[in-house]
């Protein structure tokens, strides 16, 4: 990844904006317009992640994941959620997506920046005093759309090797 001083500092703002008003939307529930914010060609990867020793050269587990998603997949995600069969999200879960460090650098095309970023999720379902939590580092891609931005990619890089949530 290059270094941030190649990017404007409005462009790493409205991208942080983007971030931000994405996360807005996954709490508040409004899957259709977070679905409406990636590209044709999206690749959403949650790889399994081992502990290995400090030699290691990586602990992400090659072609195993916890989720491998395109925009079709997406789509049928969401669509899932808008009926009365998602009995998983019913009650709908509460929770709050916090975004920090985030790092902007060229992608591979002018319209393209490659961001990284820090996420912490927390979730909390029906009146349990049990909650989930999950943190990670995602790698994404966003390419420039008219007068916003485009999801093309995202890899997520959970701190966790076994989720425990229980959907």
């Amino acid at each position: 990844m290059s270094t941030q001083t190649q990017i404007s500092a409005t462009t790493v703002r409205e991208i942080t904006d983007w971030l931000y008003m994405e996360a807005g939307l996954l709490d508040a529930g409004r899957y259709r317009e977070w679905k409406d914010l990636v590209a044709e060609d999206l690749s959403y990867i949650v790889p399994l992640r081992v502990t290995r020793e400090r030699e290691a050269v990586t602990d992400v587990v090659e072609g195993m994941t916890h989720m491998d998603d395109d925009a079709d997949s997406m789509e049928m995600r969401v669509l899932r959620l808008e009926t009365e069969y998602a009995w998983a999200e019913d009650p709908p879960s509460r929770s709050r997506h916090f975004v920090t460090n985030v790092r902007v650098a060229p992608g591979d095309s002018e319209d393209e920046f490659e961001v990284t970023s820090n996420l912490l999720l927390y979730r909390t379902r029906g009146d349990v005093a049990t909650y989930d939590i999950l943190s990670g580092e995602r790698k994404d891609v966003l390419r420039r759309a008219g007068d916003g931005f485009r999801l093309a990619k995202r890899v997520v890089l959970l701190d966790q090797t076994t989720i425990m949530t229980h959907n």
